[in-house]
Formats: structure tokens, C-alpha cells, sequence
């Protein structure tokens, strides 16, 4: 049954926002928990990414903020910087229709300088990753006297990450009368036990967590550990999805593969826990924009990704974990669209394989590696490119300021423009692969906001 977003007791400038950001219906956590979340009820949420937990979340609460009160009164924790990107520019979106709402995020990886001095210039909301928020707390850069709510998104990711006791030390710091909204997609035993502790009277909410069998196609291909690398430029060639994502168990294997790939004329980067903070940052950004065909990643690194339109998940390793194993490939499949789940499997993974036909309650469906055929002689190619600018939110440019640069003096068209993403000193905007490096080159003989800038090709960089 589907529920509008206008059955509940929201302000009008609220609903008219979620009106235009295309929120209509409900999803199933949202129609679950938004009601007695908005009553000011604890809440333990069953759900996974990609179900709409976060807009649950951001309305609830804002629902509890008093725009007015220049004190942080909410405190989101998050178990990867990604994810408390994302959860910022989500609330930020939804916020829209309140007055100035100020919104600091707090991770680790950037320096604690720039983000002290936004603290002392006052915030409404925080978002960050559990160790950072602690940092801040102990040198007392972060009061929480103010705060009404705490939401513990991805709880399981974080306790798997070995985070429950920096949770635990700053749930303490919290005020005892506030709110606390668990989001959870497994429910292991350190959930009960955070629950337990720092949590009064809290409803659960679940909400169905294995995916409609007809939703996502998986197929399953047996192969040996030798050739398990060419099955996947196999795969790739036979389905040509527009975005896939690859898993493997290892950082070895993640860079093993992409060396294969890149062999291969495909466009594919790598994802691993040891990157630096700006490798990471720009691999991200050409994964989203569709400037990169193919990410592959371990399991630590693609924690909190929340991509959009994935049109193909590729295990190349066999998880020995089953719930890791539901979480990857319902990376694919999203908000109704169809997915494709590939899974390469040698005779020593036929363990790990029979516990997930298990867990799904139904067989894998078997094909050969030479059903596999090139569907087509042309390479696949991303539609897009990636620019960088030296540049970013330091330099308080807009996205609104690179797309007027780039359909005003340098002469395209909106359409040709795909995504503008802004961080703290560079910007990243997506442009048809055509005129990338002619758009490039124009950007840098223009001005972004009366200046120069210096713009490459993100693939011309050698390390790429």
C-alpha cells in the first residue's frame, strides 16, 4: 500500500519541498518509522541502504530543531566519511524549507583546523564518523548540551568496525531527555546490547530486507582461480552494463583486476581501504558522474556508497560472509529499477556459496562461461568525462558558478554538463567524453567566477 508524504503532520513549506525534491510516495522504512519517530519515540530500524532511511531520519529531525537556537541539536553518526557526505547533502536538500539551517560534517582524513573554526562559527546539526566526533568532543571544540537527538545510522557497519565504544563514550555526553534513531541493516548482538544502554522504550521497525527475487537477476558462473580475472572483461563484454560494480576480497585482487581491465581498454578504478583521502575522493566522484564504467572495490571501502543507478553487481571473490554477500548485490536493483547480480565461484567457494542459496531460500541458477559472446566490437566507454578545477568550497565557488563559465563564455549547452561536485579545495564536473578535453582547455582560457583557474582532464593524470 502506498503512503504520501502528505499524511503526515508536517509544515506546509516542508511538504511543498519534498513536492519539488520528487518525494511523493512513502517507502516501505519511511511509512515504518516516520510516524511514531515524529512522536518523539525512540526508533530501531531494520534497513538497508538504498530503502530511503535517510530522508526518515532528516525529517524526524528536523521536526525536533528550532532553527532560531544556535546550538548543536543533532548528532548523526556514520561509519564512513562517504556515507557522511552523503547523509549531509541529503539533510541539506531536505532542509531546504526550513530557515538557514547550519550543517557541519566531521570525519576523519580532512584537517581538524578548518573544521574547529566551523564549529565556533555555530551549528544546528553535525554529521561525522564516530572517531572524529570524539576528537572534537575531548579537546571541547563540540558541546552537546543542546542536543535532542542522536541518530546511529549504519550501526552494524560501525560496530563491525570496532566503534562501539567511542558510540558509547559520546551517547554519554548526550543529554539522557533526547531522542536516539538506530538504522540498522543486520541486526547483530551489539545492537541489543547499544539499545540496551542508550535507548528508552525504543520501537523497531522492520522492514523486509531480502530483495524480490524478480528485482535482482543472479547468475552464477564457475570458474578456476586462473581465470577468474579474463571471466570478469567476459562478463563486462557479454552485458555491457553502464555501471558495475566489482567486488573482490582483497586489496591485491582489486588492483590485479583493474590492471586487466585498464589492459583492456575499459574504464575502471580502484577502491581500497589504504587510498588517500584525495585518490578516494576523485575515484568517488568518476564513479558517480559515469566517467569510470567499472569500480572495483573491497568490502571495508565500499561501505556507505550510495550509488545510484547501478546497473551491475560483479562478485569476482565469493564473500564467505552471507549477509555481506545480500548487502553487495543490492547495490543493484534500486527504487524499482532492475538489477543484474554476476558471481564467479571456484570449487573451494561451494561452501560459502550453498550457505547464501540457504539464506536467499533458493537455488543458483548455473551458466557457462562460454555462453559468453561480445555483444559488440566497440569498446564500452563511459559518456562522460571528469574535469577538475584547483578550486573548491574554500574558494566559495558554485556549482551554479562552473555551469554559467561552461554555457555562457565557453559555449555548451546544459546537456552536456552532468554532475558538479564541489569539496573543500577542488571542484569535479562531469562533461559529455566529446568535448572534454576542449572543454577543459576553453574553462582554463575563461573565468569561474571572475578568475582564472587551472582545469585538467582527470584522466590525463599519470596516476590514474
Amino acid at each position: 500500500m502506498n503512503v504520501s508524504f502528505s499524511a503526515l503532520p508536517l509544515a506546509p513549506e516542508m511538504q511543498a519541498n519534498l513536492q519539488r525534491l520528487g518525494y511523493l510516495e512513502m517507502t516501505a522504512i519511511q511509512a515504518a518509522a516516520l510516524p511514531p519517530a515524529l512522536l518523539g519515540k525512540d526508533i530501531i530500524a531494520q534497513a538497508k541502504t538504498g530503502s530511503g532511511k535517510t530522508a526518515a531520519f532528516a525529517l524526524a529531525l528536523l521536526a525536533n530543531l528550532n532553527a532560531r537556537r544556535f546550538a548543536v541539536q543533532t548528532l548523526v553518526l556514520c561509519p564512513t566519511r562517504e556515507l557522511a557526505d552523503q547523509v549531509t547533502a541529503e539533510i541539506r536538500r531536505i532542509a531546504r524549507a526550513e530557515e538557514n539551517i547550519k550543517i557541519v560534517t566531521l570525519c576523519g582524513g580532512v584537517a581538524l583546523r578548518g573544521q574547529t573554526a566551523s564549529l565556533a562559527h555555530g551549528a544546528h546539526i553535525v554529521v561525522g564518523t564516530p572517531g572524529r566526533i570524539m576528537d572534537h568532543l575531548e579537546r571541547g571544540h563540540l558541546q552537546l548540551d543542546a542536543l535532542n537527538t542522536l541518530v546511529l545510522d549504519e550501526a552494524d557497519r560501525m560496530l563491525d568496525m570496532g566503534f562501539f565504544d567511542d558510540i558509547a563514550k559520546v551517547a554519554r555526553q548526550c543529554p539522557k531527555q533526547r531522542q536516539t534513531l538506530l538504522f540498522s541493516a543486520t541486526y547483530p548482538e551489539g545492537i541489543a546490547k547499544l539499545s540496551a544502554q542508550f535507548m528508552r522504550d525504543p520501537q523497531t521497525v522492520k522492514v523486509e530486507a531480502q530483495h524480490a527475487g524478480t528485482q535482482i537477476a543472479q547468475r552464477w558462473y564457475q570458474v578456476k582461480d586462473s581465470e577468474r580475472l579474463h571471466a570478469v572483461s567476459l562478463l563486462l563484454n557479454h552485458f555491457r552494463p553502464a555501471s558495475t560494480l566489482a567486488f573482490c576480497n582483497t586489496k591485491a585482487q582489486c588492483r590485479d583486476l583493474v590492471q586487466v581491465l585498464q589492459g583492456q581498454g575499459f574504464h575502471a578504478l580502484a577502491l581500497y581501504g589504504e587510498l588517500e583521502q584525495r585518490e578516494r575522493d576523485q575515484v568517488l566522484v568518476q564513479f558517480a558522474n559515469r566517467s569510470c564504467s567499472v569500480l572495483v572495490a573491497t568490502d571495508v571501502a565500499a561501505r556507505g556508497l550510495d550509488i545510484a543507478q547501478l546497473a551491475a553487481v560483479v562478485n569476482v571473490d565469493i564473500t564467505p560472509d552471507t549477509e555481506v554477500h545480500i548487502h553487495r548485490i543490492g547495490r543493484t536493483g534500486r527504487a524499482g529499477e532492475e538489477g543484474l547480480a554476476l558471481n564467479l565461484a571456484s570449487m573451494n567457494e561451494m561452501g560459502s556459496v550453498g550457505k547464501i542459496e540457504q539464506l536467499q531460500g533458493r537455488e543458483s541458477e548455473w551458466h557457462k562461461l562460454d555462453e559468453l559472446t561480445p555483444a559488440s566490437r566497440e569498446p564500452l566507454v563511459p559518456v562522460m568525462a571528469t574535469l577538475q578545477i584547483a578550486g573548491g568550497r574554500k574558494e566559495k565557488i558554485r556549482a551554479g558558478d562552473v555551469l554559467g563559465a561552461l554555457t555562457g563564455e565557453a559555449g555548451y549547452s546544459r546537456e552536456q554538463i552532468g554532475k558538479i561536485d564541489i569539496n573543500e579545495f577542488s571542484t569535479y564536473v562531469a562533461v559529455l567524453r566529446g568535448i572534454a578535453r576542449e572543454a577543459a582547455q576553453r574553462l582554463s582560457d575563461g573565468k569561474v567566477k571572475g578568475k582564472k583557474v587551472k582545469v585538467r582532464l582527470l584522466e590525463d593524470e599519470p596516476d590514474q
